[in-house]
């Protein structure tokens, strides 16, 4: 029998298929990089059928990639190496919400916003906002971050267990309920942020918060780039406790303005948001408008109404796609730095420079109240000497980000495009990380080429 007739036999036909629209819609995600096809996707709805298709991949050597939504930007659910790839829409239900507890237990292939909707129910809500509706086990696999990222965590700081199958079938949780433990090896902490190369996720159980009193937000304009990204670190080093400060160059609010219909002044921004009770976000604005001021702000709005800061928000998470869909005949080059707070104000200067500098069109942008920061670089896939700034560029990019004490990815993850970066960052702990792969998944059918290189 063939592979896929193994498969039918193992976990019945109605859980694989080898549709060529299906075969397709699992060959990529949202990243610039080549789909692969896989040779058969499988659907399973329950840990044990996860066990099977684990077993019988690692028994056989045949690669397997899970796949949530496609929402990644680094190819992290390619299938490069063909084999199999396993969509968890199946499994995107939730197990159990403990309001009592303040956590959730979750499959990997619930998305965030479907999340939210029921946990609005129990006055609670899940903080993690990558922008795009990406699933719960994807988010966990590249240690995602997002907006609020700056006031609540990333997703490491959220997770308080995992169940995760094992490529010979076993089946282990990585924590507990507790909120806290001495006890082992930090077991989440390595398979958050793994990619899918050292087990296959299952269940997750989530820390919740409580859906703030009062939320306002606002937007100021600066003259420069650099004044922009000073006055943020002014505000995060006067211990504001702001949930989000987000920042958009003009260039990117140039393209807000077309794709979202908005009409914000086309000067660098920053997007802020405010948690807590009325009376302390007061207090919290009028300490940032005097900032700000100070600053060289050129404007300064704020708006408490609901609907007018979900468009706000909802502008600044399609700037992917206001880029995207305004030049479908153009690829975009997402770089994901991440710097110390300190080294920001210099780096995104640098950034936005040397966009200017090489001729290539794109916005720089980013959630800055934790250092990380992106440009949304477009290039010409079919011109050779675009693509080739363009690497130039992110590579001249992640060398300023390692030097000043950075890393090459804040939250995107890895995948395929960051591998060549890896060495350079982790130097002798990649020889470790290695090790660590290989006793995990001593074939190397996990998600392989993911990662490291030359695996």
């Amino acid at each position: 029998m063939n592979l896929y007739e193994n498969l039918c036999v193992l976990l019945g036909q109605h859980k694989v298929t080898i549709n060529d629209t299906i075969l397709r819609h699992h060959s990529g995600d949202e990243s610039h990089h080549a789909k692969v096809e896989p040779d058969v996707v499988v659907f399973p709805e329950s840990t044990d059928d996860v066990q099977k298709v684990a077993s019988f991949a690692n028994e056989h050597g045949i690669p397997l990639v899970p796949y949530g939504v496609g929402s990644g930007l680094e190819g992290q659910a390619i299938p490069i190496k063909k084999g199999i790839s396993i969509s968890f829409e199946r499994m995107a239900s939730i197990v159990e919400i403990k309001p009592e507890d303040l956590t959730v237990t979750v499959q990997p292939g619930i998305t965030r916003l479907k999340l939210n909707e029921e946990l609005k129910k129990h006055g609670l809500f899940f903080p993690v906002d990558p922008g795009a509706d990406a699933s719960i086990g994807g988010m966990a696999a590249t240690n995602a971050s997002g907006t609020l990222a700056v006031r609540y965590g990333v997703m490491r700081d959220q997770i308080l267990n995992m169940e995760v199958v094992l490529v010979d079938g076993r089946v282990i949780q990585t924590g507990s309920m507790a909120r806290k433990s001495s006890s082992g090896y930090h077991l989440n902490g390595l398979f958050i942020g793994s990619e899918g190369t050292l087990g296959i996720f299952t269940k997750i159980t989530l820390k919740l918060h409580g859906i703030p009193e009062n939320i306002t937000a606002a937007r100021c304009t600066f003259p420069t780039i650099r004044s922009c990204v000073d006055a943020a670190a002014a505000i995060l080093t006067a211990g504001i406790p702001i949930a989000r400060i987000e920042l958009v160059d003009a260039r990117s609010i140039k393209q807000v303005n077309h794709f979202s219909e908005t009409n914000f002044l086309e000067e660098p921004s920053l997007f802020l948001e405010f948690h807590g009770n009325q009376s302390g976000n007061e207090e919290d604005i009028d300490f940032v408008k005097t900032i700000v001021e100070d600053m060289g702000c050129n404007s300064f709005v704020f708006e408490t109404d609901s609907l007018k800061r979900a468009h706000l928000w909802k502008a600044r998470h399609d700037l992917h796609y206001a880029f995207s869909h305004s030049y479908p005949n153009l690829s975009i080059l997402s770089t994901d730095v991440c710097v110390p707070i300190s080294r920001l104000p210099e780096i995104v200067e640098y950034t936005r420079n040397q966009l200017d500098t090489y001729g290539l069109d794109g916005g720089v942008l980013g959630h800055v109240g934790d250092g990380n920061f992106h440009t949304a670089l477009l290039y010409n896939p079919n011109d050779p000497e675009e693509i080739a700034k363009s690497n130039e560029f992110n590579r001249d990019l992640v060398s300023y980000a390692l030097q000043v004490g950075g890393t090459c990815t804040g939250e995107h993850g890895v995948g395929v495009g960051k591998i060549k970066f890896q060495k350079e960052e982790h130097g002798l702990a990649l020889d470790v990380m290695m090790s660590i792969k290989k006793l995990f998944d001593p074939n190397d059918i996990l998600n392989p080429g993911k990662i490291f290189p030359n695996n």
